[in-house]
């Protein structure tokens, strides 16, 4: 009688662990992997189990930080490509976080200084920016922008990667252009040399990196980081000295 008593105890209990284990766990919504192959490439590149590991951290992300739209109702798509941009360029360091952003707001279309965000010329029309002053720590986007950088397969170019690239810029304090957390200092001066190389043929119109990457250093991280993401077939063919120093800095496998 007593070993029976034990057994239906010990039964409870596993009963109790496995429901509590199952309430735990967090299944990312079904429709997600659809969504992900039809609009980024990046994704369907990877393998089914890569997949799966890239869903959890967009779930992990959506749970951390909000979402919010201006002017329009927000769709499940707008959710999903901004979580994927914010995956993609540390998809290779598991469990990564945003510390320096809370929440990403979107806009239904370029934005500039008559809604209250400074722009580096008067009436230039803003794409993206990461927040200062009383956006600090947030993201703003433009939705144009947002799902332009997706279905725009060879432009290179992808508004939300650069300014989640700009985040992890200043995960060492400062948004400078020199990622030392990601590259390591040993490899900052060559990034340096490299750097204003490259961006000297860019202003020369020598180069098909874009103009903006000629700017500042700032800009020539960010810029150079979606070209690696966007097309990076074609960056390592074109300019294998910064697809390497990329790789480095975004693949924590191939750092020497």
């Amino acid at each position: 009688m007593e070993i029976f008593i034990a057994l239906l105890i010990l039964s409870g209990v596993v009963f109790l662990a496995l429901k509590l284990r199952k309430k735990k766990m967090k299944v990312t919504p079904a429709n997600w992997d659809v969504l992900l192959v039809e609009n980024v490439l990046f994704y369907e590149r990877l393998t089914s189990n890569e997949k799966l590991i890239f869903q959890e951290e967009m779930r992990a992300f959506l749970e951390d930080i909000y979402i919010d739209a201006v002017g329009f109702e927000l769709e499940e798509l707008d959710r999903v490509l901004v979580a994927a941009s914010a995956i993609i360029p540390v998809f290779h360091f598991r469990n990564w976080r945003y510390t320096n952003i809370t929440g990403v707001i979107i806009y239904p279309d370029n934005f500039n200084e008559r809604l209250g965000f400074a722009a580096d010329e008067e009436n230039k029309m803003i794409a993206g920016m990461v927040g200062t002053g009383k956006y600090e720590n947030q993201m703003i986007l433009s939705r144009k922008a947002l799902h332009h950088g997706f279905t725009n397969k060879t432009d290179k170019h992808n508004t939300a990667i650069h300014e989640f690239v700009h985040l992890l810029d200043k995960a060492d304090g400062e948004i400078d252009g020199l990622p030392e957390l990601f590259l390591g200092q040993e490899n900052i001066l060559p990034w340096l040399n490299l750097m204003h190389k490259t961006m000297e043929t860019i202003n020369n119109d020598q180069s098909d990196i874009r103009n903006y990457g000629g700017t500042s250093q700032v800009e020539f991280f960010a810029v150079a980081s979606e070209y690696f993401f966007e097309r990076p077939k074609l960056l390592k063919r074109k300019h294998p000295e910064l697809f390497a120093m990329l790789e480095k800095c975004f693949t924590p496998q191939k750092k020497v």
